[in-house]
């Protein structure tokens, strides 16, 4: 009866410590972005209260008025994730055919656009989304 006893115990405590080893690697996995090929932004003009959507492929520009909005590069969180898309972009704002001034260079972010925002007395741009070409 105590060698079936100590033989329930040690395989029990087996399976515990397999839990455990699994638990700890489960934890430490940790996927990559996947890099996209085209932004979706929006951008609304305040005086006029119109909301405008483009698509930019990466590594383009496109011009809006008085501004041109560059992309660099995009990326996207695996669909096992929590969904959250990240944009590297410039953005000049053309004061006059001469003179372009840089106004935001950075990272902007889907699910917080407060936390990196375009600050312009005339326009808010904000991410929608991070396209993946699934064409691969």
């Amino acid at each position: 009866m105590k060698t079936q006893l100590k033989v329930t115990m040690s395989l029990g405590v087996h399976r515990f410590l397999l839990l455990l080893l699994l638990l700890f690697f489960s934890f430490s996995i940790k996927s990559e972005p996947i890099a996209g090929q085209t932004v979706v932004f929006q951008i609304l003009d305040k005086i006029t209260t119109k909301v405008k959507t483009f698509e930019v492929a990466v590594n383009d520009n496109v011009h809006f008025e008085s501004l041109i909005i560059e992309i660099y590069a995009c990326s996207t969180n695996p669909p096992e994730e929590i969904p959250e898309d990240f944009v590297l972009l410039k953005i000049f704002d053309n004061i006059n055919l001469e003179n372009s001034k840089l106004i935001y260079q950075g990272w902007m972010i889907s699910s917080s656009p407060a936390a990196t925002p375009l600050e312009h007395p005339i326009y808010d741009l904000w991410l929608k989304d991070c396209k993946i070409d699934t064409d691969f």
